[in-house]
């Protein structure tokens, strides 16, 4: 069991026969269970220095009178107004009844008591302890409580900004450890499910401590018996569970997922901090509810996005694999280029478009199985003007981007390309991760004019045009990554 700290009463007088006295009535005085450690100090300004350097001083006795008239109240003033402690209670009394103070100090300086030396007996010395560490007891768990409320509110609004899951579950965890701290450590998992129904072992998502080397691994052979039986306990009743060395905190949402966040090693929580962590898991569950609303969000745009951008390509007898292989292509470019996880996801969503002007292309020239001729190259590459203007309709910023890439896919590094002959950075950086997602991609797959490439022959063409159809650094980093690209290519097959 943790061992409360004694309350400190700091002792302010020039009188040492009165700072002596006053210990020995407060020597054996205890208060909720917590004894008094009295520390002394002979003027103003020791007590200033002491205060300094403490922040734990629980009740400050002070004389009105020491090396001046008002040393007293000069200290008093300090306190609240240097040092901005409203908590600390305070005590005045003085051993000359006419430099009594008047009312309105009192009250701006918030005293709790003013006394005269010679009508504090033991007894009242006693209860006037008593009463100010009551009052300093009490404003400490309301400032506690404030200042767990605001953790709550900043670990709720970092978990709230995570959009995956493997952000959200290190979020929960990270936050948690700031609200209550993480002794052993702490896992968190995902149940499994299909149709409402669970589907297999539960494993764990995230961890911290001596947990982490079980991330991945399922539950029932990473607990030990006492934090299995109230992992058991917390998900069969959909409740929190508290033990007196660890806890398990359940949440689900509207879509019936359930997940649980298990804390081992944790001291028996008081009932502000119980009280904070039932706050925090409130609202850790709305969160994983909106991640879901907005995962489902993005899918059903990628979903019809993918079948827009399909309809294109079903025209010019490609298949829609190419389109999402494209957006996967421009991600994993885009990350390993140094976008942001919000840019680089929006770049996945919004290449598949590249190509929707190819519905405003004619199906003969569309389709020619051969090469074509100058006016009809002139117009197969309208298709680039004609995607963008019927995407920068939209309001939405996705489709805006998705319009800028359909203007600037075929735009070349060295200016060479159209429809702008715009050159190196002038061209988005959208449109130059889509350029060569689409050329890779594309070279490598069959199509109605011609055979899909070897393996090599796509790289020694991308190689060439290094510097100018691509950036140089998105070939080398296509190049340096190239594993990782095909396995991305071999996930959707034609």
């Amino acid at each position: 069991m943790t061992m409360m700290p004694r309350w400190t009463v700091l002792v302010v007088d020039d009188e040492p026969d009165v700072r002596e006295i006053t210990k020995i009535v407060l020597l054996n005085l205890d208060f909720d269970g917590r004894g008094i450690d009295i520390i002394e100090a002979g003027s103003a300004r020791e007590g200033r220095a002491i205060l300094a350097e403490r922040t734990d001083v629980a009740l400050l006795i002070v004389d009105v009178v020491m090396e001046s008239e008002h040393a007293g109240l000069e200290l008093v003033r300090h306190v609240r107004e240097q040092l901005k402690n409203r908590l600390t209670r305070i005590v005045l009394r003085t051993g000359h009844p006419g430099q009594a103070p008047e009312r309105e100090v009192i009250r701006a300086f918030d005293i709790n008591d003013y006394k005269e030396k010679t009508e504090l007996t033991a007894h009242k010395l006693e209860t006037t302890v008593l009463v100010a560490l009551r009052g300093y007891r009490d404003l400490m768990t309301i400032e506690a409580a404030r200042e767990g409320l605001e953790r709550v509110v900043e670990a709720s609004a970092q978990i709230h900004s995570r959009q995956q899951s493997h952000e959200f579950a290190s979020a929960v965890l990270a936050q948690l450890a700031a609200l209550v701290g993480l002794q052993r450590g702490a896992l968190y998992c995902t149940v499994p499910k299909t149709n409402h129904a669970v589907t297999g072992p539960i494993h764990i998502t995230a961890a911290t401590g001596e947990f982490e080397p079980k991330i991945a691994r399922a539950i029932d052979e990473s607990l030990p018996p006492a934090l299995l039986r109230s992992f058991y306990e917390a998900f069969d009743s959909k409740h929190h569970v508290f033990g007196d060395d660890h806890y398990v905190l359940y949440f689900a949402d509207a879509q019936d997922s359930e997940n649980l966040l298990i804390v081992a090693g944790a001291a028996r929580l008081s009932d502000l901090d119980l009280h904070l962590v039932k706050v925090f898991c409130t609202n850790v569950g709305i969160a994983f509810e909106n991640l879901h609303l907005h995962q489902d969000l993005l899918d059903s745009q990628m979903e019809m996005i993918c079948l827009l951008a399909g309809a294109a390509e079903t025209r010019s007898q490609e298949t829609a694999n190419h389109v999402k292989r494209v957006g996967l292509l421009a991600e994993f470019l885009a990350r390993e280029y140094g976008l942001d996880e919000h840019a680089a996801e929006a770049i996945r969503f919004a290449a598949p478009l590249h190509d929707i002007g190819k519905i405003a292309v004619p199906d003969l020239i569309l389709n020619k199985p051969g090469a074509h001729t100058p006016e009809e190259t002139v117009v197969m590459r309208t298709h680039a003007q004609a995607g963008a203007k019927m995407l920068s309709q939209s309001r939405l910023p996705l489709i805006r981007l998705a319009a800028e890439i359909a203007a600037t896919h075929h735009e070349n590094w060295d200016g060479s390309g159209y429809p702008n002959g715009l050159s190196a950075t002038q061209i988005p950086v959208g449109g130059r991760i889509t350029a060569l997602a689409d050329v890779y991609d594309a070279l490598g797959s069959k199509r109605c004019y011609k055979q899909a490439w070897e393996r090599d022959r796509v790289l020694e063409f991308i190689r060439n045009e290094r510097g100018r159809k691509f950036e140089p650094r998105l070939v080398d980093i296509l190049f340096s990554k190239l594993e990782k690209a095909e396995a991305l290519r071999r996930m959707l097959p034609d």
